[in-house]
């Protein structure tokens, strides 16, 4: 029998994916023995997120060909935030208060300052790894990065156009975005699961938190009863009426947008990022859920809303795993400690105003993913804490698509300042 790999059916992708997932959560589930032990150190959520990364590893699936990251983030993801978002008390959120956008914040400047910084240390040891002229110069491929990290895939498309990078290089700069950035999103997965400890060396305040994770858990013991196939039905109802209907408004607001405002439909333009679709869908999607939190809708929490919106997320866990070229830092090892410096000043920025300001690991975890990894994986990991806040990693990653170009833009300057000196 003939095997070709790696394997184009996304069919055969789904159902690796799945098999990843499923043993993943049979052997958290063991109460002893070698697993047990393992999931005391190892967060389900980091297995899910890795596992599929060993499949592109040894070239089993090629997530440049498969759909199954496009179908997870355009269709799963914003059904879970519909789901998630359905019994959210609104109110309570905003009673977190002010550090969850500090942290954000924090996270922008990071990025901000990281990337100039990076150069000028890396450029003490390689000049020659942050130097190229003109349109091939390294600084313009890292305003790319400064634009996906502060923003999303919008904001990065803004800065290739603003900067024009040479397109033949920017493959590079690509594998660094995605190894650099997933590495640092499975570091804060793996936070998750010591987060008391870490909130108790920053001295945090977990009171607001803790208050909306306890009236959340009450509502939905409150409401809670053993679902039916009718239920089941009218959730997922629920959810994809509402993914319908954010793309349909998405691409209704993208083409006015583009064809009434000229510094939307130019790539160039601060404002382009107004013109993707993704962040109308996620921010509509979010809507339609804090929307429905008003009406009876949300007594379907009790019904598993919530538990099936984690299937979507872990889904598209999975799907973005599988992105992550664990290969690709023998490619570029230049740039790839380029991004490694840059993220760790990044991470040493939020855990200096973290502990400055007393603030809790999820807002720095939520506040910094926001920042580097979007719209896709904030939720993520907000939802990793608990599924109710899973809405303040959207907001905030919707709030980092608005100001991801301007930022990027600063970033950019400043690393052409270090670059040329």
């Amino acid at each position: 029998m003939d095997i070709k790999l790696p394997f184009t059916n996304d069919a055969i992708v789904f159902g690796l994916l799945f098999l990843a997932l499923g043993f993943v959560f049979y052997t958290e589930n063991k109460k002893t023995g070698f697993w047990k032990t393992f999931y005391k150190f190892v967060p389900a959520l980091l297995m899910c997120y890795f596992i599929p990364s060993l499949f592109s590893l040894f070239g089993w699936v090629d997530p440049e060909t498969s759909n199954a990251y496009f179908v997870a983030s355009r269709y799963f993801l914003p059904a879970s935030l519909v789901l998630f978002t359905l019994s959210i008390d609104l109110k309570a959120v905003f009673n977190l208060g002010p550090k969850a956008l500090i942290m954000f914040l924090t996270g922008t400047v990071g990025i901000i300052i990281g990337g100039p910084l990076a150069i000028l240390l890396i450029s003490i040891f390689s000049p020659e790894t942050v130097g190229g002229a003109d349109f091939d110069a390294v600084w313009r491929g890292l305003s790319t990065l400064a634009g996906s990290w502060i923003g999303g895939g919008a904001n990065q498309a803004a800065m290739l156009e603003i900067y024009q990078y040479n397109p033949e290089k920017y493959g590079g700069m690509v594998i660094v975005d995605i190894f650099v950035a997933n590495v640092w999103m499975a570091i804060l997965l793996l936070g998750i699961g010591k987060r008391e400890k870490i909130d108790k060396w920053l001295k945090a305040d977990n009171t607001a938190i803790d208050a909306l994770q306890a009236k959340m858990e009450n509502f939905a013991s409150k409401t809670v009863r053993n679902p039916t196939l009718n239920d089941y039905m009218v959730i997922l109802m629920i959810a994809f009426t509402a993914v319908g209907v954010a793309h349909f408004g998405s691409e209704q607001i993208t083409a006015f947008l583009k064809n009434n405002f000229e510094a939307v439909s130019d790539p160039k333009s601060a404002l382009s990022s107004f013109g993707s679709g993704f962040f109308w869908l996620i921010s509509i999607s979010t809507l339609i859920g804090v929307l429905l939190s008003f009406t009876r809708a949300k007594k379907y929490e009790g019904a598993g809303a919530s538990k099936i919106g984690s299937i979507f997320i872990y889904i598209l866990v999975a799907t973005i795993g599988m992105k992550m070229d664990l290969g690709g830092i023998l490619e570029k090892p230049g740039l790839i400690m380029i991004g490694l410096v840059w993220m760790t000043i990044h991470a040493g920025l939020l855990i200096l105003v973290a502990k400055l300001i007393r603030a809790p690991y999820f807002f720095l975890a939520v506040g910094s993913q926001a920042n580097v990894g979007g719209a896709a994986s904030a939720p993520i990991v907000a939802a990793a804490f608990h599924p109710s806040l899973a809405t303040v990693g959207a907001l905030l990653a919707v709030f980092g698509y608005v100001v991801g170009t301007y930022g990027a833009i600063l970033c950019a300057e400043l690393m052409r300042i270090a670059a040329v000196g």
